[in-house]
């Protein structure tokens, strides 16, 4: 399609207040911002939610009510139960209110929650309802990212490469990990509540910008918004389109939000928000627990201390950066979000198995398998969490009459969230018995979470199968292909 001829963008009321006082740029330029700052945004959440992993061992060790792990779990469980629960709300809400004031907001909110768990440090509060509390709050607090995040990328981009963009947006969920894993361990030395405190001040400060930078609608910079019927169009590269200017205000080109009940009818949002439960059950096991794991095995005969350990389990993430983005490129080429799902969720077993097996055998065994690890375990809930979520909210049964972005991706995650909350809760307590009960859990919970897509896998097999027999008939007729309808019927 032709671009657009470029011309002078007017200044719009509905622009942050940072972008009014700069001067306008192109539409492009505009969308290296939006996946700039949701980057960093969704970065600061996940770095946020590291310290609990990297300081259990020292809360265990010294820090009473906490001597016995599975209360460090129920810490867990309360901060995950919340955000699960949060996760409905805020995406009904995030299609409904200013997604720049509700991200914004929700960000300082998030980083005040995650300092106060750490001011018991400071004031030596040794009350579990105290950190139970506080990990509740900080939860329905970080509710009102992944909803917002992932919305407002969907506002701005769409066609045939949504999987590949979406998977490398998405390694923000690891450089999160990571990076809230090296500050969480590197001021530990300073005393635990320091781990909580510098995260917590960082995601707040990024709030600050969200609020004075972030455009969540091509419209509130005075761009139009991308024609509902060109969100199907698989033969257009809509990703290289540049959008005209709009004539009206942003609220102009703004839809009603569908009810969750709704949303929920949408096909396919049960099926890939019942896998997400099983997938996230496994990866938040991971993140809550993987430091303390490695302080308990003997790697090459020797304990790593807990610094280490923090350092170390970053490569889980690491892992999850190059799955995120496979996952994406081949569910793209493939045209099948849900089987290219399914594969590596069964991948994920044996490689969870002999992660478990023979991790211990050296360091650099262990580095290579926890990297495998992270590669199955994580890239097929990136894709659900973002390109999957992204072509439900935006399917074809909507007819183009409303926006459900914010409502399905919280459906979707904050079904996962549920298996988030329910894994590292419950490996608290086995993990008592021995870690062989734990990895037996979360490799049953692969292959359910495979297992869930079967249905999906048939169709999408078939689909592939029926395009690949229409190409063959086309070439040896000479017709030229024009491509298929996606399965999802969104923006593939």
């Amino acid at each position: 399609m032709p671009k657009a001829p470029p011309r002078p963008r007017p200044r719009h009321h509905h622009a942050p207040p940072g972008l009014r006082a700069v001067p306008a740029f192109s539409y492009n330029a505009h969308r290296s911002l939006v996946l700039g700052l949701t980057f960093l945004a969704y970065a600061l959440y996940h770095a946020s939610r590291k310290p609990p992993s990297i300081v259990k061992r020292a809360l265990s060790e010294s820090w009473p009510p906490f001597y016995d792990p599975a209360l460090l779990g129920e810490t867990d469980v309360a901060f995950l139960a919340f955000y699960s629960l949060g996760m409905f709300g805020a995406g009904h809400l995030g299609d409904r209110l200013d997604l720049r004031l509700f991200l914004a907001a929700g960000m300082v909110g998030s980083g005040a929650a995650v300092a106060l768990f750490g001011v018991g440090y400071f004031l030596s509060l040794h009350s579990l309802a105290f950190y139970v509390v506080a990990q509740a709050i900080a939860g329905l607090l970080q509710s009102t990212g992944w909803p917002s995040v992932v919305a407002i990328v969907g506002n701005w981009f769409c066609g045939r490469r949504r999987g590949l963009i979406m998977g490398v947006w998405n390694a923000h969920t690891s450089v999160g990990n990571i990076s809230g894993s090296l500050i969480a361990a590197a001021v530990l030395k300073y005393g635990w509540g320091w781990s909580f405190v510098v995260p917590g001040g960082l995601i707040a400060i990024g709030g600050v910008l969200v609020f004075f930078f972030l455009a969540p609608y091509p419209e509130d910079v005075g761009f139009a918004p991308l024609p509902p019927k060109q969100a199907s169009e698989t033969s257009t590269d809509e990703e290289d389109r540049s959008i005209s200017i709009a004539g009206g205000t942003g609220e102009e080109g703004r839809r009603d939000a569908v009810g969750i009940w709704k949303a929920f009818s949408i096909p396919g949002v049960f099926t890939f928000a019942a896998c997400l439960f099983f997938a996230k059950l496994v990866a938040y096991t991971f993140l809550y627990w993987l430091p303390f794991y490695l302080t308990q095995t003997a790697i090459g005969g020797e304990y790593m201390s807990v610094t280490d350990a923090g350092y170390l389990s970053v490569l889980f993430d690491v892992g999850g950066i190059i799955g995120g983005i496979l996952a994406g490129f081949m569910s793209d080429q493939l045209d099948a979000r849900a089987t290219t799902a399914a594969i590596f969720m069964y991948l994920a077993i044996p490689s969870l198995y002999a992660f478990h097996a023979y991790g211990s055998t050296s360091k650099v065994t262990n580095i290579a398998l926890m990297m495998i690890s992270g590669l199955f375990v994580n890239g097929p809930y990136a894709l659900i969490t973002t390109a999957v979520s992204a072509d439900l909210g935006t399917h074809k049964s909507l007819k183009g009459d409303s926006r459900a972005l914010a409502t399905v991706t919280a459906i979707i995650d904050g079904t996962g969230s549920l298996g988030a909350a329910l894994g590292p809760f419950v490996t608290g307590f086995i993990s008592k018995t021995g870690w062989d009960s734990v990895f037996i859990m979360l490799i049953l919970c692969a292959f359910i979470a495979g297992a869930c897509l079967s249905g999906l896998v048939k169709a999408e097999t078939l689909q592939i199968i029926q395009n690949w027999r229409n190409r063959s008939t086309n070439t040896q007729n000479g017709i030229a292909d024009p491509g298929a309808e996606p399965l999802l019927g969104g923006s593939t």
